[in-house]
């Protein structure tokens, strides 16, 4: 099972010598490890045995498994992709030395992968079946102790593997409670595996030196020790844990590997299948000793090198010649599985990788070295259908599948998204059933590959779960250890996945919208799982025809672009037909099109730069721009003869919205030629009259409307002007804004504009002042107080004064400079100050002459007082008192005057002020005009 379900290292193959090199997790295991498991062999002891297809007598019990499997047999052609294969050769040796040679096999057509298509992952009622008899079989004769992440108790397991009634739609394998009791007791009646201990001696290192020249030429001894029943620390295991192989094992059940010469640190590398039957006392011995050659003194002489030396030549020559030195041993207990009712720990797991100290048979050199071991239990010999009838990896395929389609749908049931880790349980089946039929890295890993991308492709999970399986085959490819059906096989897995992912990028806008927040990490692990596939050696053996991966995910984005295009055109083609309705729908188009490439620019296209170097935004603006410039084009064809208000106001809107889908695009290199909306802006003349009018007709509505709400009352003390001069400024700020959106491109074109508004905005001023006085006259037509109608007077000059500051702005909102350098090639010489400026000027002496004539009626009323009050002085007796007699006077003063500087802005006052200087203080008295201020 691979390592991301919490498997440990897997051994190496067994035709190959020995397992492959201890590696950390997450690492693929080196290229030259090839399981048993793809051929099947079958062996007993050191004879050659019947495999499951072979033509010996059937026992009983096979021959009931026969006969109630016979019709399952019948439909395994059809019911599995793979065609039958004739039972492998059968191996004759037990112990397996490493092939240094790959076998080459005929080249697979590529062609021909294309055309095959990747099998479903929905099983028939029929292979579920088979399946499930795998599976419990499986957990039925498990072996060792589990991994501290699998489940231990193999009731869970089958509880998991069964369906209950409260889990009928989420269970792997969805059997009914009756079948899976029937099931279960015909899987209990088959004939058990052969149990089996891969054993893999892999090196020593510190052994003791047993030769003259201080070095030892060891070898090994091992087997399997049958019927060790005693307790653990009697001196029965004791004398046991002292003695040696050739006491405790029968000879023809010894192995023994090669001899290494003169070293204390020998390498084997070299891989034995031990048989065993009783399980629950048998152990694993293993012991190393150093051959003894005979030789002459007068050669060991010439190997001596110290004093030890000549020792070791006195011992020699006090033991028998040929006699071989013992270095030390290994001994493990195997104990049955734990059961309720006999609790029991094991001494070796279902996959072992360890060093293991060399132990003494007496008390001398207690510190022998250390052996580096891997242990694997296996099976030979399985009875089920699928063992029987398919290759080893495609049946843990068909596993996987179901297993992983079951945790995918499960947790969509509880709304939530599978992470792509295994449960306990999923990962504890898949990891016993790899082991037991000794399934290589690089095939769990093929297997692991093939049932994700399928899986991939029609539900919902990361597909980062893909990486792992890519990378583990990449680093142990060799195109000679599959037959040519699985690299057909792979071949069609790579181009459905390749064509699969390039259909989700050709679609990415909806299938990863960014309104889901891991879109964006989705789509960035696609890319990538499909940059490593295309990347991998098996990838470029396999589809060599295979276009490079950016120009195909190009392709696949400029022609997902043109289709989202047309199905927004789609989307927003209107229900009722009409040239406002279509251009509704067009401006809407546009409008989707500048949020896309929004959304491009900050995101999408960072991804696709990042992982594959694609420029995505200049690509979708090209493609967009020339779409949108045929549709507009068609579109103002039509309506360009009939421009009428709401049209204009159509045509306005979307100019707006063309020149910031231009104004959006990137810098352009010559090979990319001209844009299609390059002068965008000539199809859209016809309606610049309309817009100019529409414009002005506006913000004159708006004026009007302003001033008759207007009620001629300050704003505030700070503020002495009323709401219509407030409205009149948002009104001309309105126009500059539309100069400013129209901003038109040509020089001598946006200069008549420009004069145009400013004609517009001009008259506006103008007709704002006849307006605004004749709502004096109304409101104070019914008013007995002259005050009051003093007052409407003084907020109707400020009302000019603030427009005569908001015209002086002109200039500096239409941007008068910078078109003055825009027009300066096509326009004469003070052409712009002849036309613009003089425009202006008009305007603001036209304010001026509004402002004083309204100022000079305040001064004329003011005087009307004054002489009345002069008057009433000229007539009193000579009997008041002067102070009396100009105290009415002071007063009137005091109270008019106040009011005008409280009322008018400070230029306006100073022109209504209409006394001389002289009149500062009474000529009677001399008093002083109290709260009248000097002016």
């Amino acid at each position: 099972m691979p390592a991301a379900h919490g498997a440990g290292p897997s051994p190496g193959p067994l035709w190959e010598g020995g397992v492959g090199r201890t590696r950390p997790p997450g690492l693929p295991l080196p290229p030259a490890q090839l399981s048993s498991s793809q051929e099947p062999s079958q062996w007993e002891g050191g004879r050659k045995v019947q495999g499951p297809g072979s033509r010996g007598p059937p026992t009983p019990r096979q021959r009931h498994h026969r006969r109630r499997g016979r019709a399952g047999l019948a439909t395994m052609a059809t019911l599995f992709s793979q065609t039958q294969r004739r039972p492998p050769l059968l191996r004759q040796a037990i112990k397996i030395r490493r092939r240094r040679r790959v076998r080459d096999l005929p080249e697979v057509l590529p062609h021909r992968a294309q055309e095959i298509e990747p099998t479903s992952h929905h099983l028939s009622p029929e292979e579920r079946a088979l399946l499930y008899e795998e599976a419990l079989y499986t957990v039925l004769y498990r072996l060792g102790q589990p991994e501290p992440t699998h489940v231990g108790e193999s009731a869970e397991l089958l509880r998991y593997l069964q369906e209950l009634p409260t889990l009928l739609h989420h269970q792997a394998f969805r059997m009914e409670p009756q079948e899976h009791e029937q099931m279960l007791r015909q899987v209990q009646e088959l004939e058990k595996p052969i149990f089996c201990l891969k054993a893999t001696v892999k090196q020593a290192k510190g052994i003791l030196g047993k030769d003259v020249s201080g070095f030892s030429d060891p070898y090994c001894l091992l087997g399997i020790e049958q019927g060790v029943g005693v307790p653990g620390d009697s001196p029965g295991l004791q004398w046991r844990q002292k003695a040696v192989v050739r006491h405790t094992i029968p000879d023809e059940q010894i192995h023994r590997t090669q001899v290494i010469t003169q070293t204390l640190n020998p390498a084997w590398d070299e891989t034995f299948i031990l048989e065993f039957e009783d399980i629950s006392n048998a152990s694993f011995r293993l012991d190393m000793w150093d051959m003894d050659t005979v030789e002459s003194v007068r050669q060991k002489l010439g190997e001596l090198t110290d004093l030890h030396g000549l020792r070791r030549i006195f011992k020699e020559v006090r033991k028998d010649k040929g006699q071989d030195d013992f270095l030390g041993n290994v001994v493990l207990r195997l104990q049955v599985w734990a059961s309720p009712a006999r609790p029991a720990c094991q001494d070796l797991r279902c996959r072992e990788d360890q060093w293991y100290p060399l132990e003494p048979c007496t008390e001398t050199y207690p510190d022998r070295g250390q052996c580096h071991l891997q242990f694997q239990f296996i099976h030979k010999r399985r009875a089920t259908m699928a063992s029987r009838s398919q290759p080893s990896y495609r049946v843990h395929l068909h596993l996987l599948q179901q297993l992983v389609s079951h945790e995918v749908t499960q947790h969509q049931a509880g709304s939530t998204s599978w992470n792509g880790l295994l449960s306990p349980q999923a990962a504890t089946v898949l990891f016993l059933h790899s082991t037991q039929k000794d399934l290589s890295d690089f095939h769990q890993s093929m297997a692991q590959w093939l049932a994700y991308s399928r899986l991939y492709q029609s539900l919902e999970f990361p597909s980062s779960c893909l990486l792992y399986p890519i990378t583990s085959i990449e680093y142990q490819w060799i195109q000679g250890r599959l037959k040519a059906e699985q690299l057909e096989e792979l071949a069609a897995s790579f181009s459905s996945l390749l064509a699969y992912g390039l259909s989700l990028i050709r679609r990415f806008r909806s299938v990863f919208p960014l309104s889901v927040s891991d879109s964006p990490a989705r789509l960035q692990s696609l890319l990538r799982v499909l940059v490593q596939m295309c990347k991998m050696k098996a990838f470029g053996e396999l589809c060599p025809e295979r276009g490079p991966l950016p120009r195909l995910v190009t392709e696949a984005l400029q022609t997902g672009t043109t289709e989202w295009f047309h199905l927004k055109q789609q989307h927003h083609q209107p229900m009722v037909q009409g040239m406002l309705e279509e251009g509704k729908a067009l401006l809407n188009l546009v409008q989707d099109i500048i949020g896309d490439l929004h959304q491009c620019q900050r995101t999408w296209s960072k991804i696709f730069h990042n992982v594959l170097k694609i420029d995505l935004f200049s690509m979708a603006f090209l493609e967009l721009q020339w779409l949108v410039a045929k549709r507009v084009q068609d579109h103002i064809a039509v309506v360009s003869g009939a421009v009428t208000p709401e049209m204009g106001e159509s045509l306005f809107q979307l100019y707006i919205s063309l020149k910031e889908l231009y104004q959006l695009g990137p810098v352009l290199s010559e090979r990319d030629g001209v844009l299609a909306l390059e002068g965008f802006h000539h199809w859209f003349q016809p309606a610049v009259p309309s817009w100019l009018q529409k414009t002005y007709s506006v913000a004159l509505e708006r004026v009007q409307r302003a001033v008759q709400m207007d009620e001629l009352v300050p704003l505030g003390e700070l503020t002495k002007h009323s709401t219509s001069a407030v409205d009149l400024s948002t009104c001309f700020a309105q126009i500059s804004h539309t100069a400013q959106q129209l901003d038109w491109p040509d020089p001598e074109e946006a200069f008549m504009i420009t004069v145009k508004f400013v004609e517009d905005t001009c008259r506006l001023a103008l007709v704002y002042c006849s307006l605004i006085k004749a709502r004096a006259r109304e409101l104070s037509a019914g008013q007995k107080d002259q005050g009051q109608a003093a007052n409407m007077l003084c907020v109707v000059v400020n009302d000019m004064e603030q427009l005569r500051l908001v015209i002086g702005k002109l200039p500096t909102q239409l941007a008068w400079e910078a078109l003055e350098q825009r027009v300066g090639a096509v326009l004469e010489q003070g052409q712009l100050q002849n036309t613009l400026h003089a425009q202006l000027q008009g305007a603001l002496a036209g304010l001026g002459h509004e402002i004083r004539t309204g100022v000079r009626t305040l001064a004329e009323q003011l005087e009307v007082g004054i002489a009345k009050h002069i008057q009433k002085l000229v007539g009193l007796k000579e009997s008041v008192l002067p102070e009396d007699a100009v105290l009415p006077l002071m007063k009137f003063l005091e109270v008019e005057l106040c009011y005008m500087n409280t009322n008018l802005v400070q230029e306006n006052f100073n022109r209504a002020s209409p006394l001389p200087p002289p009149l500062s203080s009474c000529p009677v008295s001399g008093i002083p005009l109290h709260g009248t201020p000097a002016f």
